[in-house]
């Protein structure tokens, strides 16, 4: 048993706090930007709140963290109230937050020069997979962080690597969106001409789902998607954040994303469409509008 701080009680870390006490089994503190949202979670889990991100940390083995974006993840960080201030010495800060590699290499930076470990740790496998514990969680940092770390994200995780130094978990994370942009795009197309040559969409994919052309998206998206329901994942605006970070990154390591460029754009006419908050299968939307 650790003791563990969560920082953000959003759809993600609202229930990887939870696996954290019950799989787990750690003691847990946890800060939410709402407290309301702090309370509800320790009512239902019975671990502590606190009021601030630095009170979250002071006296925590490991401080996991699951925020918005770069922005939010300093603000919860950085300053007098941040997480860091109230790092234990030798104590490891884990973050979850989907974010720059930049900011990541940032943050361990600060983290090296004050005593303490840091990793970066995005997450892949969305809200059910936060719900049923069951993450793909992808790590930056060195082998010492990560050996001491990754017992704890256990409790929420069904595979864990450590891929590199500091950032290479996000950079890691910027390689699963351009797959799944792309993958997304190709399925929607697909059942378009599906539906436009009169075939029967389910006799087809229940077909081809035994090839080559099989997928994760293909498996658990093409049922909503040919029924024309789009709330059933990652919201569009957050994956248009996760690409334009992809493609920030790309205009400094020189990497040629083309078609990653191109479905952030249809993605943009996804949210002209209203389609803001819609799972991001929904750029079959825009080919049937």
């Amino acid at each position: 048993m650790a003791k563990v701080a969560f920082i953000g009680l959003g759809v993600m870390g609202f229930p990887m706090a939870g696996h954290l006490v019950k799989k787990g089994g750690h003691e847990v503190t946890v800060y939410n930007r709402t407290a309301a949202k702090a309370k509800e979670w320790a009512d239902k889990f019975g671990g502590k709140t606190a009021a601030t991100p630095k009170q979250a940390a002071e006296g925590q083995d490991f401080v996991m963290c699951c925020v918005g974006n770069d922005n939010d993840l300093r603000s919860v960080t950085i300053g007098a109230d941040g997480a860091f201030a109230g790092m234990s010495k030798g104590a490891t800060f884990v973050d979850h937050t989907t974010a720059s590699a930049e900011v990541a290499r940032e943050l361990d930076a600060a983290a090296t020069k004050a005593g303490f470990k840091f990793i970066d740790a995005p997450v892949s496998g969305g809200q059910a997979g936060a719900e049923n514990g069951v993450l793909t969680v992808m790590c930056g940092g060195t082998a010492e962080a990560y050996a001491g770390a990754e017992p704890v994200i256990a409790a929420y995780a069904r595979m864990c690597k450590l891929l590199g130094p500091a950032g290479s978990g996000q950079l890691t994370k910027m390689v699963n969106q351009i797959c799944i942009a792309g993958l997304v795009q190709g399925l929607s197309e697909g059942i378009h001409f599906a539906k436009k040559s009169g075939l029967d969409v389910a006799a087809v994919i229940e077909t081809i789902s035994k090839g080559a052309a099989q997928s994760w998206q293909m498996e658990n998206r093409y049922k909503t998607m040919n029924d024309g329901k789009y709330d059933f994942g990652f919201a569009v605006e957050w994956m248009r954040k996760d690409l334009s970070i992809c493609l920030n990154e790309a205009r400094r390591n020189g990497a040629h994303l083309p078609v990653t460029a191109l479905v952030d754009q249809f993605y943009s006419e996804v949210e002209k469409l209203g389609g803001k908050r819609w799972d991001t299968s929904s750029l079959l939307a825009r080919l049937e509008k």
